[in-house]
C-alpha cells in the first residue's frame, strides 16, 4: 500500500520574538505538496515573519520548520525553493531579460525556459528595458520571473500582485493553478480577501496567531457567511467569543 507524501513544509510550535515582542506565536501548520496554499491576514500580523521562517531567513526562538523533507534554510534547498519578496529582488542596471538570464544560469536553465518565465509574467514586451526603468508593478512581475526560470518544487511569495491591474492578476492566478498542477507547491500571501477562492487551502493568521488551516469552502460553511472576507471577520468573532 502506497503512504501519501509528507507535507511540502512542515511547522511545529514555532515561537519568534522581536526586542521584547513575541510576533508568532506557536504555529503549527502543514502546507500539501502540490496545491496553493493562500496565508491571509490583515498587515501586520505575521505574515511575513512566518515566510522568512520557512525560506530559512529567519532567526526564530523556538519551534521547528521542515521544508521538502530538511530543515529550513538548508544549503540543499537553494535550487528548491523559491521565494519572491515584497521588494523587487531584481538588478536595476541590467535589462529584465539579463536579470532573468542570470538566475536560469545558477538554476542550469536554458533560454527557452527565460522566454517562458518572461511570458508567464507579461513582460516579453518589456524585456530589453532596465530594471530602474520599470514600474512597481513591472518589478515585481520581473521578480517573480527570476523565481519562476528556476522551476522551484516550492514557491513562497509574499503579497506578488500587489499593485497589480485586475487582468494581470487574474493571468497571475492562472499560471499559479497550471504550476500546482504540474506538482509546485506554491505558498501565497495576501491581505486580500478576494483571492483566497484561488487557493486550495487557507492559512488565516491574526496578530501573530494562526486562527484557522482550512479549505475556502470549509470556512463558509463553518461561519455560514458565503463573502470570504465576512467569512473572516465572522471567524475572528468567534474566536474572540471562544
Amino acid at each position: 500500500m502506497s503512504h501519501p507524501a509528507p507535507p511540502a513544509v512542515q511547522v511545529d510550535g514555532l515561537t519568534v520574538t522581536r526586542g521584547k515582542r513575541t510576533v508568532l506565536h506557536g504555529l503549527t501548520l502543514d502546507i500539501p505538496r502540490g496545491s496553493i496554499s493562500g496565508l491571509l491576514g490583515p498587515s501586520g500580523c505575521g505574515k511575513t515573519t512566518l515566510l522568512r521562517s520557512i525560506v530559512g531567513t529567519q532567526i526564530v526562538e523556538s519551534g521547528t520548520v521542515t521544508v521538502l523533507g530538511e530543515p529550513a534554510g538548508s544549503a540543499g534547498l537553494r535550487r528548491r525553493v523559491g521565494y519572491v519578496t515584497q521588494a523587487p529582488s531584481i538588478y536595476a542596471d541590467i535589462s529584465v531579460r539579463e536579470n532573468v538570464a542570470y538566475y536560469a544560469a545558477l538554476y542550469g536553465r536554458d533560454r527557452d525556459d527565460i522566454e517562458s518565465a518572461l511570458t508567464a509574467v507579461g513582460l516579453r514586451e518589456y524585456a530589453d528595458q532596465l530594471g530602474n526603468q520599470l514600474s512597481s508593478g513591472q518589478q515585481t512581475r520581473a521578480s517573480l520571473a527570476c523565481a519562476l526560470v528556476g522551476k522551484p518544487e516550492l514557491l513562497v511569495m509574499d503579497e506578488p500582485t500587489v499593485g497589480l491591474d485586475p487582468v494581470l492578476r487574474v493571468e497571475l492566478w492562472k499560471q499559479f493553478r497550471d504550476l500546482a498542477a504540474a506538482g509546485t507547491t506554491l505558498l501565497v500571501s495576501s491581505h486580500v480577501m478576494d483571492e483566497a477562492d484561488h487557493c486550495d487551502r487557507l492559512l488565516l493568521m491574526r496578530e501573530g496567531n494562526l486562527l484557522a488551516q482550512l479549505s475556502p469552502d470549509e470556512l463558509r460553511e463553518r461561519t455560514d457567511e458565503q463573502n470570504l472576507e465576512t467569512a473572516f471577520l465572522t471567524l475572528i468573532t468567534m474566536e474572540e467569543s471562544a
